[in-house]
């Protein structure tokens, strides 16, 4: 049997290129992006006490919300134990401000390029806009059936958008007529 043959270590993969290959590959246009420090982040316990108004419906109900997501802290340690962090949006256009299917369509793409970004980064840890979308139905309560695969809610992270927003240089809201949903990839 033949002797694998020992190749150099390559240099790390450049996240903004592979985020471009990977957004055109699945044809979705990224708006805005920057590769920031982690410790850019603000932390905010109020966005918890939010997710328990259940605005969203998704309270209880799934791994990625509260109060099955875990605490603060616990997103906090594994969060700034990486060093760096890839923020991107995408932009969508709305027929008007209550365009609640334009929402969801914009949801949607938004989505099938985050999943893709978690995959293509190795499984990185990776946190979207609202809850974990891998499975069209989470399993909660039952054990998740893609662990590896899960991507967790910024807000339920307790991470501050609006600061991320600032901090990246990227805006938070694209104007009239328009939503904007975040991700956040950390390397």
């Amino acid at each position: 049997m033949p002797e694998k043959l020992k190749s150099e270590p390559s240099a790390a993969p450049d996240p903004e290129k592979m985020l471009n290959e990977i957004s055109a590959a699945a044809g979705i246009c990224i708006n805005e992006r920057a590769i920031l420090p982690v410790s850019a982040l603000v932390f905010s316990k109020d966005l918890l006490e939010y997710c328990k108004t259940n605005a969203c419906g998704n309270y209880n109900k799934s791994w990625t919300c509260p109060p099955a997501c875990g605490d603060i802290e616990e997103h906090k340690k594994k969060i700034l134990s990486c060093k760096k962090m890839l923020v991107f949006t995408t932009k969508h256009n709305l027929d008007d401000s209550f365009d609640y299917d334009g929402m969801t369509r914009g949801r949607k793409l938004h989505t099938l390029l985050t999943t893709r970004i978690k995959d293509g980064f190795g499984g990185a840890l990776v946190y979207g806009a609202g809850c974990c979308p891998v499975c069209s139905s989470c399993a909660f309560p039952e054990p998740c059936a893609f662990p590896d695969r899960r991507i967790g809610s910024i807000e339920a992270a307790g991470i501050d958008v609006t600061q991320l927003a600032g901090a990246a240089g990227i805006a938070y809201n694209n104007g009239t007529n328009t939503v904007t949903y975040f991700t956040i990839a950390f390397l």
